[in-house]
């Protein structure tokens, strides 16, 4: 009885490449990373010496190593396949593999899967890691001044927001400093008809207590409204239960950065539900985290399209197209990024149209690759 072999998903020379790939890529993140740390490090060393070595590197550096690696991941992509297939194709092994029967098709095989890998590691950093280290490493940002405009709003004016169903607080001008708001109101509905309308002097968030959504109202008058009948109620102080907070409305630049893509979607979602706009930041930070993990597989098959094809002159012309390929689709991105903010362009087709758009460039390459 004949006993057949079971057939690998992946071949020895499959494996080759994909070392070839993931070990060209982590050197290339490393040989960046460097040069941008010491960079980085020159720039600051001013500003850094009151802070100890253990804050510099274990605050500051360890966490603005992944923020930096897996913002450029894409670029890491390109270059590592444009940098070890032109070597595979200057070395005419890309002509061995073809003289075998192999199709350009099976031998991307190995490069979608290392994309695969690449992509499922830098949308589980951007998502779940990565923001938790970005809390300390803003910290260490804001206490030690590196980038001054990383700044907390203090002062709010006009905000409205609804509170819960049916009940719409608003504070003409809140001081974060004091943490209190001045000409307070809050309105309480049945369906559309006003059944309660509150108004104070000023109002201040308990930090004190510990509890959540603890606030203290002055100077008020409560005015309750029952079919033609009115009941008003005055105090000078009292203490209440609001469901919503400071950080509701004051929002800190990066503060994105800094939220897991689960705290990201369910923050999206109470911020549209209460009706506060100037949320486009937070949109984009979680459109970009899973369109940068995509345009893996984009930039995988556009290197390999453009560098399997053995040139005369080396790999210098692969290299140069495919960095400007890479600088045009950072470019395309962070434009179209612009006009999410400003609000002419929804933050999800911000963040992939660079993608669509590059899809009909790979496809394109591909096809036009050596069969």
């Amino acid at each position: 009885m004949k006993k057949f072999a079971r057939k690998r998903l992946f071949t020895t020379l499959d494996w080759y490449i994909i070392r070839k790939f993931l070990g060209t890529y982590f050197f290339s993140i490393a040989l960046i990373i460097v040069i941008a740390v010491v960079f980085d490090y020159n720039e600051h060393i001013d500003k850094l010496q009151p802070a100890s070595a253990h804050e510099i590197i274990f605050d500051y550096y360890l966490n603005f190593i992944p923020y930096f690696a897996n913002l450029f991941s894409p670029l890491f992509v390109f270059i590592a396949v444009i940098f070890f297939t032109s070597k595979l194709a200057e070395n005419s092994e890309i002509i061995a593999m073809f003289s075998t029967g192999m199709s350009f098709k099976r031998m991307m095989l190995p490069y979608l899967a290392s994309a695969t890998f690449i992509a499922a590691l830098t949308l589980f950093l951007g998502s779940r890691v990565i923001p938790h280290g970005n809390v300390t490493r803003v910290d260490f940002e804001t206490q030690y001044k590196i980038h001054s405009s990383r700044k907390k709003e203090v002062d709010k004016y006009n905000v409205q927001l609804v509170v819960e169903d049916g009940i719409i607080a608003y504070i003409e001008r809140y001081d974060d400093v004091n943490k209190i708001g001045y000409r307070f109101a809050l309105d309480k509905f049945e369906g559309k008809q006003l059944i309660s309308h509150m108004t104070a002097r000023s109002v201040q968030y308990d930090t004190i207590c510990g509890e959540p959504y603890h606030w203290t109202i002055k100077n008020y008058m409560i005015r309750d409204l029952s079919g033609p009948t009115e009941t008003i109620t005055t105090g000078s102080e009292m203490d209440t239960v609001i469901h919503f907070q400071p950080h509701d409305f004051l929002i800190e630049n990066g503060q994105e950065e800094t939220m897991t893509s689960g705290e990201l979607r369910q923050y999206i979602r109470q911020q549209k539900e209460r009706g506060i706009g100037n949320i486009q930041p937070f949109e984009i930070e979680y459109n970009k985290r899973y369109a940068m993990s995509f345009a893996s597989f984009i930039m995988t098959i556009i290197g390999a399209s453009l560098s399997s094809r053995k040139r005369k002159g080396g790999m210098g012309l692969h290299l140069g197209i495919g960095l400007g390929l890479s600088f045009g689709y950072i470019l395309f991105q962070t434009v179209s990024s612009m006009f999410a903010v400003a609000g002419s362009m929804s933050a999800f087709w911000a963040e992939w149209l660079p993608n669509v758009v590059f899809v009909f460039i790979a496809i394109y390459l591909y096809i036009k690759a050596p069969k």
